[in-house]
């Protein structure tokens, strides 16, 4: 009988079992993979399988991330008596065909199953390697199918890492001697496909747990595998008074609770994981489990299984890295570096190399003393800190930034993310095509956030093409590719309806390009202005608000859950809908990217979206409708219009074009033509 490629529903259950079983008949390779992990991606369409007369020989389980443009494969499993006839082949073709809009397949593979035939085969290519975190520390190999679209946007994305501590319990599942009942959730973080996504870590009171044991032998290995995790060293002061306020949350929030050592033991773990600026703890134990809502209320700390890790984790990895709405309430402040002030930064940022100590605070110097105008640029916490650094000129129509520097800070990631934003909307005001991070050691934090933004390597620095077009797939290309051809690099040829997924990528790559006639929605939407205010400072407040807001790239905004063929990703124009009965103060005040739309209830929304946002749980349930449940829109990247657009200059654009649009429309969240976008978008950068 003929193989079929079927993507499995979650109503098909029959067929999970079957792929679950197949899995599990190839643990030693494959890793184990619980049956809630093959559930979750029949649930994401991420569980292909192959069947023929009735029986599951073969499959492909893969992620979809929501955040990157790739697909990420986990396993591909075809059954021993079964090999040789193209299974693999076609469950890869499989994913191709359904998933066309992707950048394409990424797959780690251990080095000593010398299967790097298999994957050339497939047409897999070498991408770099990782030592795996298994008991053995194997090598393994990365391989990368790319799914033909440009090569510029292959390198724009890293792989996300989630910092997790651990438990003594979990950490005795995936280290200890002796195995112990359950065990195998825990070693799942083990396996080979998170080795770059997931870091464990372990705080002091895991190492007190350690040095308890009885058992000499079992105390001395499990001392020895601490090596294999980060260690973390959060401040003594800071974990007693953490501590405190647990245990007595906990003491009020679950009755008959007593302060025992047990309590004591599981709410360090917590503390310990707070004050070390984390957010994930995982543990199996039930009575740290029962902290779960004190934990998140007293300390942000989600307490969570080893099994919701590899489920979630990059909603857990967002959550805990990207988190805008801590800046909210501080006073970040930016001011020039004054002369003479160049020594006292040296201890701030870190340098490496010939770039350090004295040297590092020559160069600084030396920004303020010859022919070229240089700006430096040092930008201060609320309690004074220095936590970024940065040095700019224009020169022609490039940007050059011979410094970027980034200071240790819980928001570190954060920041490094904003300046490079920053940096090209300061390009854009310039005129500038081009920014050129040339400092020879900039900031981790900031190369590995670069490549999201479209930099690449280019003579020894970093280089962006800034595209400020918004038009055709034609003048987009037109303008990239003369910019491509002064760096002597590849031009990237554009095509008409290019998928919505590439052209979000491509947008963000090329900001602020627009390309119009590409399958990329536009969406209208109302907001009160004061959502307007505190999101994005128009209308302006009275009083000068902190800048926190302004540092942040992403926020979500709640409305009711009835739909308007909402999809994403999307482009939005943000329109302050209360005003006068003339429409005066009514306006089209920017733009942004949609990122996800996720209907739930109030709660729900708010637990997974409270980092991101500036509404209350109170206010998150009043923007929901009968059905209980509300709309989040999560979104990134707003661009303020220096010139806002009426209502009746919105009015007399879309007429003007004789498109299909009225005012009435503006009630809700409604869908727009490109043509419009195009037309508000350039009227609110006009400058005449």
């Amino acid at each position: 009988m003929a193989i079929k490629l079927v993507s499995v529903s979650p109503a098909q259950e029959e067929l999970i079992a079957k792929a679950i079983a197949l899995g599990d008949r190839y643990t030693k390779r494959l890793g184990l993979l619980t049956p809630p992990a093959y559930e979750k991606a029949a649930e994401d369409g991420g569980l292909l399988v192959a069947v023929e007369a009735g029986e599951v020989i073969g499959y492909a389980l893969f992620g979809l991330p929501k955040r990157s443009a790739r697909i990420r494969l986990a396993h591909l499993c075809v059954a021993a008596e079964e090999r040789g006839r193209g299974i693999a082949g076609r469950l890869v073709e499989g994913i191709k065909e359904r998933h066309p809009q992707r950048l394409g397949i990424k797959v780690k593979c251990r080095r000593d199953y010398e299967l790097s035939g298999m994957w050339r085969s497939l047409g897999f290519v070498p991408d770099g390697e990782v030592r795996g975190r298994g008991r053995d520390g194997e090598i393994l190999d990365g391989w990368w199918l790319d799914l033909g679209h440009p090569d510029l946007f292959t390198e724009m994305e890293s792989d996300a890492l989630l910092v997790v501590t651990v438990d003594h319990g979990v950490f005795a599942d995936l280290r200890g001697l002796t195995d112990t009942t359950g065990a195998e959730e825990s070693r799942a973080l083990e396996a080979g496909w998170m080795a770059d996504l997931v870091e464990l870590a372990y705080t002091p009171q895991l190492v007190h747990q350690i040095r308890d044991l009885t058992d000499t032998a079992e105390r001395q290995h499990q001392q020895a595998a601490l090596t294999g995790l980060s260690k973390l060293s959060p401040g003594s002061v800071a974990v007693e008074e953490r501590t405190r306020e647990l245990v007595q949350a906990a003491m009020q929030a679950i009755p008959g609770l007593s302060a025992d050592p047990a309590l004591l033991r599981g709410v360090r773990y917590v503390a310990e994981t707070s004050c070390a600026g984390l957010q994930v703890l995982a543990t199996r134990d039930p009575l740290l489990s029962s902290l779960t809502d004190v934990a998140w209320e007293v300390a942000r700390v989600r307490i969570v299984s080893p099994s919701t890790v590899t489920l979630h984790v990059d909603e857990l990895r967002q959550a805990q890295v990207y988190r805008p709405a801590d800046l909210m309430g501080t006073e970040f402040r930016s001011a020039e570096v004054a002369p003479g002030a160049e020594d006292e930064l040296v201890a701030f940022f870190e340098q490496s190399g010939g770039d350090d100590g004295s040297a590092f605070a020559e160069r600084l110097r030396s920004l303020n003393e010859g022919a070229i105008a240089w700006r430096r640029e040092l930008l201060r916490d609320g309690q004074g800190r220095p936590v970024a650094l940065y040095a700019w000129s224009l020169d022609g129509r490039t940007l050059v930034v011979p410094v970027l520097r980034t200071a240790s800070h819980p928001l570190e990631e954060t920041l490094a993310r904003q300046l490079l934003f920053l940096l090209k909307r300061l390009g854009r005001e310039c005129g500038a095509e081009i920014v050129r991070i040339s400092d020879p050691h900039p900031s981790e934090a900031a190369r590995s956030a670069a490549g999201d933004d479209g930099f690449f390597e280019h003579d020894g620095g970093l280089v962006a093409l800034l595209v400020n077009v918004c038009g055709t797939a034609a003048e987009v290309e037109a303008v990239a590719g003369g910019l491509a051809r002064e760096l002597a690099v590849d031009a990237t040829v554009l095509d008409v309806g290019m998928p919505a997924e590439v052209t979000a990528v491509l947008e963000r790559a090329w900001w602020p390009a627009k390309v119009i006639d590409s399958e990329l929605p536009s969406f209208m939407v109302p907001i009160k202005p004061r959502w307007s205010t505190e999101l994005f400072n128009v209308p302006a407040m009275l009083i000068a608000r902190s800048d926190a807001l302004g540092i942040s790239r992403e926020h979500v905004y709640y409305r009711s859950s009835q739909r308007r063929g909402e999809s994403v990703p999307a482009r939005l124009l943000w329109y302050v809908s209360d005003g006068n009965s003339t429409g005066e103060g009514q306006m089209v005040v920017g733009s942004s990217r949609l990122d996800e739309v996720l209907i739930d209830t109030p709660d729900t929304l708010f637990s997974k979206f409270e980092h991101l946002g500036v509404y209350g749980r109170a206010e998150v349930e009043n923007a929901a409708d009968a059905s209980g449940h509300a709309m989040a829109l999560r979104f990134s990247d707003t661009e303020i219009f220096p010139k806002p657009v009426t209502l009746r200059r919105l009015t007399s654009l879309a007429r003007g074009r004789g498109l299909p649009w009225s005012p009435g429309s503006l009630i809700s969240l409604s869908k727009i033509s490109s043509e419009l976008f195009q037309a508000v978008y350039q009227e609110g950068h006009r400058t005449t």
